[in-house]
Order: structure tokens, then sequence, then C-alpha cells
């Protein structure tokens, strides 16, 4: 598997480290709901799930005795039937009849949904209401052909979307600011960004805004404004901050990406990092009995382990190094993706690494 160093250089002159406060936050009472349901995908090729599967043939059965068919759970035997769970968030101001996407997968053993149907699935919210309806044609973004012998599968074709496929059916009461004031949460809660995000707004609105936390900066919606608070609102989510990013090191191990961010300093350390590599490579040794003798075939394993040790090299980081300069030593020595997340946490262990490190 081949790794890759992501390092995002933030640094750049100008507005390359600005942020409009939508994007660095959002306005109490603007926010999503999440909505879940359980449904039957149908017209599957044969790929649906098992007969034993016992919820899809209850459910199933549950659904045609709603259209007047009786039927009896055990004896059904269909397999181009699917049970899936419908997921999709309700954006804030969502109108009723309002269109958004849906996320199906399947929950069964199903081998694709590709070319299915969502048949009609009630969405739910945490109160257990129904806010929304579900249902139509779904797009996998893979596909599973197979034969007796072999068969090719292309990413997972047990999950897929549909656009536009939930109708809303109920709102969530949103606030209507129609107050005096308003509340904007930082997404990334952070002291210095709270404080520039109510300067700037002050600058633009006087004496409006007050920083309450790191996370938190209050907004006294003007006397000109109060009539018309969807223009406030709109002014101050566009207002330009130049933000301040915490020292932050993510690394993900599985797919080998490590993102590190600008503030990024490294103290005076010397590195070295060797490579030890272990082989192992084991046959089957079959010993089989002299014709009509009285022996058993016997199957004995072969196995050779091999262990190869690099010498490793001495690098040495100096004090106070930028982010460009750090990568660019981690590039020279030439090492993957895993060893550099190992010589990271070696370095944060020494204490020598002035940043946050993450591993997700």
């Amino acid at each position: 598997m081949a790794f890759f160093i992501v390092a995002f250089l933030l640094f750049m002159a100008g507005m390359a480290d600005a942020a409009r406060i939508k994007e660095m936050g959002y306005i109490n009472g603007a926010r999503s709901n999440q909505l879940i349901g359980y449904g039957l995908v149908t017209g599957l090729a044969g790929t649906g799930d098992k007969s034993n599967t016992i919820f899809t043939n209850q459910s199933l059965a549950n659904m045609l005795e709603t259209m007047g068919i009786r039927v009896d759970p055990k004896s059904t035997k269909v397999n181009n039937v699917a049970a899936v769970m419908v997921t999709c968030n309700l954006p804030p101001f969502a109108r009723i009849g309002s269109k958004i996407d849906v996320t199906i997968a399947s929950i069964g053993d199903a081998k694709s949904i590709e070319g299915g149907v969502l048949v009609a699935t009630p969405l739910k919210g945490a109160d257990g209401a129904v806010y929304a309806m579900a249902q139509g044609p779904i797009v996998v973004g893979g596909f599973l052909a197979s034969g007796q012998g072999a068969s090719v599968q292309k990413n997972h074709p047990t999950a897929g979307r549909i656009a536009n496929g939930a109708t809303i059916e109920r709102e969530v009461l949103s606030e209507d600011y129609k107050g005096e004031a308003i509340m904007i949460a930082l997404k990334m809660p952070d002291f210095t960004n709270a404080r520039r995000v109510a300067d700037r707004i002050n600058e633009t609105f006087r004496g409006s805004a007050h920083a309450k936390d790191a996370g938190t900066i209050n907004v006294r919606i003007p006397g000109e404004m109060k009539d018309n608070p969807v223009k406030f609102l709109s002014i101050v989510e566009n207002l330009d901050i130049k933000t301040d990013m915490q020292a932050k090191i993510v690394v993900d191990e599985k797919t080998g990406t490590v993102v590190i961010g600008e503030n990024v300093r490294v103290s005076t350390v010397v590195i070295s990092h060797g490579n030890i590599s272990v082989q192992i490579k084991e046959d089957a040794r079959v010993s089989q009995p002299m014709p009509f003798g009285q022996g058993q075939t016997v199957v004995t394993p072969d196995t050779q382990i091999k262990v190869r040790e690099d010498r490793g090299k001495f690098y040495l980081l100096e004090s106070g190094i930028s982010i460009r300069e750090l990568v660019n030593a981690l590039n020279a020595t030439g090492i993957s993706t895993r060893d550099v997340i190992t010589i990271l946490q070696t370095i944060k262990a020494s204490g020598a690494l002035h940043a946050e490190l993450e591993v997700i």
C-alpha cells in the first residue's frame, strides 16, 4: 500500500488564512437534525437478503398485509428484497414539501442494492415524530458481478443515495430572530478566535458584539436592523476573520495520511530510525505412504523466517523549524508514512514537538 504525506501550508500572504463567520460557527437555532427510518428495497436481481433473514421476511409480510395480501413470513422466500436503514439530515428552516437527499444502507445479508427501489419509508427524529417520507430508485457508487466460480466487486454496492429522495412532511420549529440579540456558537471553541469575531462585528456595528466565552459570542441587533434581522445576519455571517490555528498534527494510520498545521514547531532534536523487516515463507510438505502400505498421508509445515535490519542514520532537526522545513526534513529521509507517524509520536514523547498530536 502506498502512503502519502499531506501538509497544509497555511501561511500564505494576504487573506489566505481568513474565513467567514459562517464557516467558523453558526447562529444559535440554525442547526440541522438527524432523521432515521427502516425500509425495504425491492427490484433487486437476486442480490437481496436470503430467505433466512427473519426481519426482512416479517417486514415484507407486514407491508403486503397493509395492501390486503396476507402471507406467512415463514413461507416467504424471495431474494430480490433487502432490509435497509435510511438516514438524512433535516436542514434548518426546511419547509413542508421541500426535498432532501437520503442515504440507504443494507442491514441484512444482501450482496448488492444496485438497481433497487426504496419503498415509501417514514423518517423519524429523536422525538419519534415523522418528519419526512423517503422513496425512489437508488444510485449506488459500486457494483457486484459474480458467477459460479468468481466475483468482481467495486466499492460498496450495499450502500447508496437517493438525490431529493425524501419529502419533508413536518417542520422543525426554529428561532425567528425577532428579538434584540442573537448568539453565535463557534464550531471549534477558541478564545482568540472568539475575541476576533467580536472585534470584527464591532468594526461594522459598533458595540454590538461581546465574547461570552471561547465558543460563544453574544450579538445585539442594532436598532436600525431590528425590523430586518435577515439582512443583519447576512452581513454578519459574511464578515472575514483572520483565524488563529492551534498547533496540531493529525495522523490516520489506517490510510497513512499526515496533516500538519501551520504553527507546529520542533525544538532541537536528533532522530535515528532503523527499519526491521521480517519475511515469513511457509510451505506444506506432503508425505505419501507407499502403495498398498498401511501408512497415512501426513502434511507437515515448512516455515522459513528471514529478518533484516537496516542501519539507522541520524538526522538533526534545528530548534524552531517551520512546517515547510519539517516536511522537507521528513521527506529527505526517504522513509514511509508509517515510519513518519512513529517518528512524530516519538518526538512528541520526548517533549520536542510543540503541538497536539491526534491519532484518528
